[in-house]
């Protein structure tokens, strides 16, 4: 008999994000509470500082001017944020929960981009971030 342990699995892996920096986070908070008139072009100033801020495309998602608008920004961050998943283990499938922070911009970016692609009348686009929304975060219905 080995000594060996046996390593077992409890169903699909789960991909957790890396956190930004302190002093990035700081800078995309202090962008969202700038003046309303301020706060769309402060927020794009962290984002093209830091392209591979999720939360910042997500953020300026929901600060878009028009649904194409949003479209197009939560489109980069649904992208930015595969390739951030693929750069940390995950294979194409499995959770990424709501319950890390980290993993919340990504989660933001597909749902913005769900629900943009349905205000511009792609429905087979939103019906499959729907699905893939629901792959990732099965709870999504029920998150607070």
């Amino acid at each position: 008999m080995s000594d060996s342990p046996v390593n077992l699995t409890a169903g699909l892996p789960e991909t957790v994000l890396p956190p930004s920096s302190r002093e990035v986070a700081q800078r995309l908070n202090d962008a969202l509470v700038a003046p309303v008139e301020q706060r769309r072009a402060s927020v794009a100033a962290v984002v093209a500082d830091n392209p591979k801020l999720l939360e910042g495309w997500a953020e300026l998602g929901d600060l878009a001017g028009d649904d194409v608008e949003a479209y197009a920004y939560y489109r980069v961050g649904y992208h930015r944020g595969l390739d951030a998943l693929r750069a940390n283990g995950w294979r194409g499938s499995g959770y990424v929960r709501w319950r890390h922070p980290t993993n919340r911009g990504f989660l933001r970016a597909l749902d913005g981009l769900r629900r943009s692609a349905e205000a511009i009348g792609e429905v087979e686009e939103e019906e499959r971030c729907d699905h893939f929304l629901h792959q990732l975060e099965p709870d999504w219905d029920r998150r607070l």
